[in-house]
């Protein structure tokens, strides 16, 4: 089957074609309008040249349960909606943890939770480092921030400015520890620009990630009904 763009309304039908064992379905549905929202008006991001040097970084630090993100490569032309058939089978290259070797467009291997935010402060380092003006965005689950690993990536990015860098974390309330004032408190109180939106408004997420944030970076808590 072709490569070929479509619409959001086709997402349910390119989610739907992806069956078997997959204990994360939940965790991945809560996290499509997020997907969606980034991949159809906000990074600068092409299936024709997906190794452009200049491009925008998506890295999916909830990368467990990554059906809608599968979707919604494939429906901006990165994937053949035929390769969600047999999804996560001996023969196919979409597994239950994204593989940035085997699939296009995907800049990280995850599923280990705990590492994208890291990755992302080191991926505005070296952009710096290359005088490249582009966006990088890190998509962070809720529980994920029990993680120590994060406590240290919000401090750093916070201290040195990262305007380039945006958080999106996607709350569906399944932290188990949680933050004293909330998520968004979390991060504010290491000097990052803080907005909270309901996660299924395309407007509303659009408005958060586009707002203009001068010498900071951005956090974006995008609140969802509990999914898993």
């Amino acid at each position: 089957m072709t490569t070929t763009a479509t619409g959001y309304h086709e997402l349910p039908r390119l989610i739907g074609l992806m069956t078997g064992d997959e204990k994360h379905s939940a965790a991945a549905t809560s996290t499509v309008d997020v997907l969606w929202v980034l991949y159809d008006r906000v990074l600068d991001i092409s299936p024709r040249q997906p190794n452009d040097p200049r491009r925008d970084r998506f890295l999916l630090s909830k990368g467990h349960g990554p059906m809608a993100y599968y979707a919604v490569l494939a429906a901006k032309g990165f994937l053949p909606e035929g390769d969600l058939l047999g999804w996560a089978g001996a023969e196919s290259r979409l597994g239950m943890h994204p593989d940035r070797l085997r699939v296009p467009g995907v800049e990280i291997s995850s599923g280990s939770l705990g590492h994208g935010l890291g990755i992302a402060v080191g991926e505005v380092y070296g952009l710096r480092a290359q005088r490249i003006d582009a966006r990088v965005v890190v998509l962070l689950g809720d529980a994920e921030l029990d993680e120590g690993s994060n406590h240290e990536a919000i401090a750093l990015a916070g201290r040195e400015g990262m305007e380039a860098l945006t958080a999106v974390v996607v709350d569906n309330q399944s932290a188990s520890l949680g933050w004293p004032g909330g998520i968004a408190r979390r991060f504010a109180v290491e000097g990052w620009e803080t907005r909270t939106v309901d996660g299924r408004d395309h407007e509303a997420l659009h408005e958060a990630f586009t707002a203009p944030h001068p010498g900071r970076p951005l956090a974006v808590i995008a609140e969802v009904e509990r999914k898993g």
